[in-house]
């Protein structure tokens, strides 16, 4: 799992409590950079899930590579 996934994960559920304890409170402030956190958090973990899987297109092709090269 790429570190981006694990650190958008984390922003998100950051985000989520500042949103929750701005709306509990009514700072629209905090609320809003909670909003602005799970957004960030979303897209970073899309980058991340998107390395992983280029990575494992990479991986796959290399070993095809490997047992055709091999085989021969």
């Amino acid at each position: 799992m790429d570190k981006d996934r694990i650190k958008g994960t984390a922003k998100q559920a950051k985000g989520a409590v500042k949103e929750t304890v701005g709306k509990m409170t009514g700072d629209e402030k905090l609320e809003a950079e909670g909003k602005v956190d799970k957004a960030e958090g979303k897209i970073q973990g899309a980058y991340g899930d998107a390395k992983d899987k280029a990575r494992d297109a990479v991986n796959d092709a290399t070993d095809k590579v490997r047992d055709t090269v091999g085989g021969n």
